[in-house]
């Protein structure tokens, strides 16, 4: 099991960081901000997405421009909304960021090309169902390969020592959503690319599903102050997200960045209205190598010494 894990057997005890300053305390108008921010995101999804199909735009400059967007109105938000003012990165941490979120994008995209190259271009151009009825099958496919392959990474020794990269950072905010090991995005970028290839999803209903996945992506990773309430039990959200970074088993679901339905149906859905971590990162730090620490956290799977060992995660309180 993971070092979270062996924390709740008693194995090995927490190690707390204290996360006060917690929360909008601004004026009326920080909280209509909180309010219309998430559905300015989606309505941005909507017109990027109907655009792009409409005007026939070239997915390949389409999608990078588009999150580029979309991270700097979250990070712009982190700003005016934050959750917790602790948590936004300093001067070394954004040059950290910055290289791990080159590496991320350079393994997002050599996860495109190996499935390209394994499978051809085998999506095609147009839709066989209308793209509307299409799009809504390709997120529900794309979503469920990530959510299992982001579980199994949690449950499977080898897996871990990739995906526990992302877990080191005691913060969690828009900058650091990037923080991963490289082979721990070819591998899930690579398995979700396969699936909807394999189903045969048209190329505009990939790019559609792709836009909503990463506005997605980066908007539950935001260190920022906004509840979507009854819509938790649809789409994943900060709330969810801040609690899988949780130092707390119990509370350490929400394995799906896009749609909660998957933690409802596999029992990995804790939040409840007001539920919110003490602490985020790890229980043993020691375990993986520090965010700074770039060559030594790609090296960390091949190092002698054995990580903490994953292991099924209990159900929810």
């Amino acid at each position: 099991m993971d070092e979270r894990e062996r924390a709740a057997d008693g194995e090995i005890h927490s190690v707390e960081y204290a996360v006060p300053g917690r929360g909008v305390t601004g004026n009326s108008a920080s909280r209509i901000l909180c309010a219309v921010a998430y559905p300015i995101l989606l309505l941005a999804v909507v017109c990027v997405a109907a655009s792009a199909v409409l005007l026939r735009w070239d997915p390949a400059w389409v999608s990078p421009f588009f999150l580029v967007g979309v991270i700097a109105y979250l990070a712009l938000l982190e700003r005016l909304i934050p959750y917790d003012r602790n948590w936004h990165p300093g001067r070394d941490e954004w040059r950290w960021y910055g290289i791990y979120f080159l590496l991320t994008m350079a393994g997002s995209g050599l996860a495109q090309l190996l499935v390209a190259l394994a499978v051809g271009r085998i999506s095609p151009e147009e839709p066989v169902l209308h793209l509307w009825a299409e799009i809504p099958g390709a997120l529900l496919t794309g979503s469920l390969v990530s959510y299992a392959v982001h579980r199994l990474g949690h449950r499977n020794a080898l897996l871990w020592r990739l995906h526990g990269v992302h877990h080191v950072p005691r913060k969690v905010n828009v900058a650091n959503n990037g923080v991963n090991h490289v082979l721990d995005i070819v591998l899930a970028q690579s398995l979700v690319q396969l699936a909807l290839a394999v189903v045969g999803f048209s190329r505009p209903a990939v790019l559609v599903a792709g836009l909503f996945v990463a506005a997605q992506g980066y908007f539950v990773h935001a260190n920022i102050d906004v509840r979507i309430g009854p819509l938790n039990h649809l789409l994943a959200s900060p709330e969810q997200h801040r609690l899988h970074h949780s130092t707390e088993l119990s509370e350490a679901g929400h394995y799906g960045s896009d749609l909660s339905c998957w933690d409802h149906l596999f029992g990995s859905f804790t939040w409840h209205p007001g539920r919110e971590p003490t602490a985020v990162g790890l229980y043993d730090p020691a375990s993986f190598p520090g965010t700074g620490e770039i060559l030594a956290a790609f090296l960390h799977p091949w190092r002698r010494s054995p990580a903490p060992r994953p292991g099924p995660r209990p159900g929810p309180e």
